[in-house]
């Protein structure tokens, strides 16, 4: 009973980690992709609203709308520690963040935007039967927010911004768990969703030279789960170890963000540029969960993580062939936030190092047809969910193209 009760444990683990814990989607424009995902400092559109508040008075339209969505096609391979030569992979649905900005010029100095992203997600499938099944079989999450902002430009050179951040969040996620040996298994569902507030703040620095200098913040949001629902299949047998419908509360971190951008106009059609994205992953702590029904096998838990925070570099740039057609291209380095010791493979949260490459196609006048294609290499590692003893080495790969559609005017 103890083993399966750390089993069911490790499971809800994995609940948080794939929800803010593993990797943040940065895929928040098609320009800004294909320029290594900078942003903090540009202010060519409403986008601003979302990478820098700061940046939206200075936009050069009186209004300015854009969406777009990505297409994550990724997967991980697992090598097992020696001697061992099992190996598995996983067989993930496609994921697809998308974005929407709106906005305005209120007046020649003040801005009002909506900003609508998916800033956390993530969907991952191993195949069937994988050695680590009893850690995670598969996962869908997301969390939306949206964002309405105000910016003001106090002169020619400088303005800032904020927007009230509210988060939407949804997590179903299933894991085998070995109740009576492999050839009896159970299972658990583990779903729910839930709601919070957050802000985003930030100042912009624009000289007539070309220089941009940005500088914003995004607040922690405190995702929690009071009823989320946890749902045993199991032997008859077990049946009042583990009730069938159950519900479990959980708080699901979303880390807060502070970046810092330059970009330079080098001359009329190219401009470069660099984002430093420093990520509070350190709020990943310690993570508790609370039954509702508790059982002799199932008590309330709390585990350590100690997550570290990270500091992401892109680099960047955009040159203009002629005034129809823009070309782009970019790269960054995004060390992982993973303790080695408690690396589970529910988001195999890799070292990933990054190439971007984008352009915008302009058919007629205010109208812009932005691609993006991001290509991702997790460096491969050797490490170790300590807990339950199961190490080896991982690897993934992730191709992202992404098509959007922004009218300016």
């Amino acid at each position: 009973m103890k083993k399966i009760f750390f089993i069911v444990f490790l499971v809800l683990m994995a609940v948080n980690t794939s929800f803010a814990g593993g990797y943040q989607v940065g895929l928040h424009g098609q320009k800004q992709i294909g320029m290594g995902l900078i942003g903090t400092s540009l202010t060519m559109d409403a986008s601003a609203g979302f990478y820098n508040p700061g940046g939206l008075a200075m936009m050069p339209y009186q209004f300015s709308f854009l969406g777009g969505a990505s297409a994550i096609n990724g997967f991980t391979k697992f090598q097992m520690q020696g001697p061992s030569l099992y190996q598995a992979d996983t067989d993930n649905p496609m994921g697809t963040p998308f974005y929407f900005y709106g906005a305005g010029m209120v007046t020649n100095r003040l801005a009002v935007g909506l900003a609508v992203n998916t800033p956390f997600g993530n969907s991952l499938a191993w195949e069937d039967n994988w050695a680590g099944r009893y850690l995670i079989e598969d996962i869908t999450m997301m969390a939306i927010t949206f964002q309405p902002t105000v910016s003001y430009r106090i002169n020619d050179f400088l303005s800032f911004g904020a927007g009230l951040v509210y988060a939407f969040g949804s997590v179903n996620m299933n894991r085998a768990l070995p109740v009576q040996g492999p050839e009896s298994e159970g299972n658990i569902n583990i779903s729910g969703e839930t709601g919070n507030f957050g802000f985003n703040a930030g100042v912009m620095y624009s000289d007539r030279e070309g220089l941009n200098i940005g500088l914003s913040y995004r607040s922690l949001i405190n995702m929690e789960m009071d009823e989320a629902d946890a749902l045993f299949s199991v032997p008859q047998s077990l049946s009042t170890s583990f009730p069938a419908e159950n519900k479990v509360a959980v708080t699901l971190p979303l880390p807060a963000n502070l970046d810092f951008g330059i970009s330079y106009q080098v001359n009329r059609e190219l401009m470069i540029g660099m984002a430093l994205n420093y990520v509070f992953w350190s709020e990943y702590d310690t993570l508790g969960f609370d039954f509702l029904n508790n059982t002799a096998s199932l008590q309330d838990s709390y585990s350590p993580r100690e997550y570290v925070n990270t500091l992401i570099f892109r680099v960047g740039g955009q040159y203009m062939v002629n005034p129809v057609l823009y070309l782009r291209a970019g790269a960054y380095f995004d060390p992982s936030p993973v303790n080695d010791n408690y690396f589970s493979p529910e988001t195999p949260s890799l070292d990933n190092l990054a190439f971007t490459t984008g352009l915008s196609f302009l058919p007629m006048e205010n109208l812009s047809i932005d691609l993006s294609f991001l290509f991702i290499m997790g460096l491969e590692k050797e490490v170790t969910y300590a807990p339950d003893n199961f190490g080896g080495t991982y690897k993934s790969r992730v191709y992202i193209p992404g098509l959007g559609v922004s009218y300016n005017f």
